[in-house]
């Protein structure tokens, strides 16, 4: 676990070091450009701490600083690192495209129906079903309809059932619910074919080969994996008779599980029992792909702000996270793909909240570099100073509460 956490860290702290250095770069390199020396030291190297001002000299507006600079190019200088973001994370997946090949599960090829949890369930949705589409629209990619449903404030799912296609009606208040859950809501329904047997194990013993396909325990259904799981509990440390599938004949086999509920056999694994898609890229290929990445990432990035901003069910206090939540995105391996795929992530997201108009953030200052060069007005220095003042004070507010919350729920919770 501490190897875990440590590993988590480093690529979080790496991950942040190399989108903060750029986008530092993105502000510094176009004021180099336009000769601007800059004489505001920063805490923590970032633009958001700049009203630590030490002055030199005169205090008169000299030519070489930044408040001296036509507005056009104060603005460069001041977009500048949202720029670099931006084209950082788009160069990051054309180059993920060009070295991964990746592979997913289309909904279509489901050919034995999902599995359901309990909030699933509560809708409506039973095993079995076969997912057609989401809001009226089919969803190619089957690990992406969680994320349909809640980024889409879907009010509808479509399947089959029986045979028969059905509509499912998403209720008030369920988008709550699937967040503090943090549920997947459905899985793969896979049938329990027998690959693997544990020299001897009990199902070894009992007379169990690969090939065999489940049928029931006891009676019970334990064709597919999730019933496998559920029903063998039921029987720890019991003599039960085991009905198998084999060559086309029924058999019955009686066998004692164990009082861990381990019976000794593998299965059921979904790259040998369904058709999964590939897509691999050349160079040129990969550059479309990659801008297809960047921008449904950067719009899911969006529409999930825009849950937590504008809420109908959402309590943003449940769903915003801190570094804590933030480096459990990282896998507890290292991992390069991974890594620079998440780095991709914080890019935008850095990117995104700089866009933001409010202080201290960089669409703060070039809201107000807009109405100059529209207006021609330069808005009073002490209302910008005393802004940014009060937004760094509400912003390190925020931060700590949001990742005071984080480290308590993960010790507590």
């Amino acid at each position: 676990m501490t190897t875990e956490v440590l590993l988590r860290t480093l690529q979080l702290l790496f991950s942040l070091s190399i989108v903060a250095l750029l986008h530092g770069l993105g502000h510094f390199i176009p004021a180099k450009l336009f000769k601007t020396r800059v004489e505001i030291f920063y805490l923590f190297l970032d633009p958001l701490f700049s009203f630590f001002k030490k002055k030199k000299g005169d205090t008169a507006s000299q030519r070489w600083e930044f408040r001296s600079k036509p507005a056009w190019q104060r603005l460069i200088i001041m977009i500048g690192g949202v720029t670099v973001n931006l084209i950082l994370a788009f160069f990051i997946y054309v180059m993920v495209c060009w070295n991964a090949k990746e592979s997913y599960l289309p909904t279509k090829n489901l050919t034995y129906g999902i599995v359901v949890d309990s909030l699933a369930e509560s809708i409506g949705l039973r095993d079995g079903d076969m997912v057609l589409s989401v809001n009226s629209a089919p969803v190619e990619n089957f690990r992406a309809i969680p994320a349909e449903i809640l980024l889409r404030e879907a009010t509808s799912i479509q399947v089959e059932r029986d045979g028969k296609p059905l509509n499912i009606a998403i209720p008030v208040g369920f988008f709550r619910e699937m967040i503090r859950s943090k549920t997947t809501l459905m899985n793969v329904r896979i049938p329990f074919n027998v690959d693997s047997i544990v020299p001897n194990s009990a199902a070894q013993k009992a007379g169990l080969q690969k090939g065999d396909q489940l049928l029931t325990i006891n009676g019970a259904p334990a064709h597919y994996i999730h019933e496998f799981k559920k029903t063998i509990q039921l029987y720890k440390d019991q003599t039960v008779l085991v009905q198998v599938l084999r060559n086309g004949d029924t058999l019955q086999l009686t066998t004692q599980i164990p009082e861990t509920g381990i019976l000794g056999i593998g299965g059921g694994d979904p790259m040998m029992e369904f058709k999964f898609a590939s897509s691999g890229y050349t160079f040129s290929e990969a550059i479309p792909a990659g801008f297809k990445k960047f921008k449904t990432t950067f719009s899911n990035y969006f529409q999930q702000l825009w849950l937590i901003i504008i809420p109908k069910e959402v309590d943003a206090t449940e769903s915003l996270g801190g570094f804590v939540s933030i480096a459990s995105l990282f896998p507890a391996h290292w991992d390069w793909m991974a890594f620079w795929e998440m780095t991709a992530l914080l890019s935008i997201i850095l990117a995104f909240l700089n866009m933001l108009p409010i202080p201290p953030m960089d669409g703060w200052y070039v809201l107000f570099l807009l109405y100059e060069i529209v207006t021609s007005r330069k808005p009073g220095e002490k209302f910008l100073k005393y802004s940014q003042v009060v937004g760094i004070v509400v912003l390190c507010s925020f931060l700590l509460y949001v990742n005071g919350r984080g480290i308590w729920n993960s010790i507590f919770n």
